[in-house]
């Protein structure tokens, strides 16, 4: 008999639902020391449309899952240094497979790192904003085995690639072409040799589309 009242107090601390138009949240204490650290918001056709997380327990929600009438959820957003501002957003499938995350990775407000990944889950392109303006300007594709095969940069600031680098194993630069008056077209080339030595130089000096200067080293 006595047990009675310990059992309907200890769900109370850790199970809470509020309801309203539109549908109901489900308030939950995950780790029992007394503090609410989930939030379950649920339609009215029962559906979990998001949970937020409350992972330090300092109070502030670091993240939050959209489901998106999906059974696991879609999107993922994170707080990763725990200041009240989402800085990392992940996108899955609807069978939850990691598609692509999103990186503020100087807190500063603006996502400046993108990472796409294949199927089966390895990396395939990595997109990147290195002076911090809001654009990206650089791009790394990736083979099967997750090393580097290409890497494409916007040199002038206008939001398009004007430089191409391609690379074998990975660290071994083989060639570079450039767009030098950025008109979406290649108008100069340098090939490498696996020192990183410059051997073969080609340009288009008219912009015509076709290479009128070469040089062998």
């Amino acid at each position: 008999m006595n047990l009675m009242p310990k059992t309907i107090f200890l769900l109370a601390a850790l199970f809470v639902i509020s309801v309203d138009a539109s549908g109901k949240t489900i308030q939950i204490d995950g780790n029992f020391d007394g503090k609410m650290d989930q939030w379950h918001h649920i339609s009215e056709t029962g559906e979990t449309i998001k949970i937020e997380h409350d992972k330090n327990g300092d109070g502030k929600i670091d993240q939050i899952d959209f489901y998106e009438h999906n059974k696991t959820p879609v999107r993922v957003h994170l707080d990763r240094n725990f200041d009240g501002k989402m800085d990392q957003i992940q996108v899955y499938s609807k069978d939850f497979i990691l598609e692509r995350v999103e990186r503020d990775t100087r807190y500063s407000g603006k996502v400046d790192l993108k990472e796409f990944y294949g199927p089966k889950k390895q990396i395939v392109r990595i997109e990147s904003d290195n002076d911090h303006d809001g654009d990206i300007d650089r791009w790394e594709f990736f083979g099967p085995d997750e090393t580097i095969v290409r890497a494409a940069f916007d040199t002038n600031g206008n939001g398009k690639q004007d430089q191409w680098q391609h690379f074998k194993h990975s660290t071994v630069l083989e060639k570079v072409e450039f767009d030098t008056n950025h008109d979406g077209k290649v108008d100069g080339r340098e090939y490498y040799d696996e020192s990183g030595k410059v051997i073969r130089i080609e340009q288009d000096r008219n912009h015509d589309g076709t290479m009128d200067f070469v040089k062998d080293n």
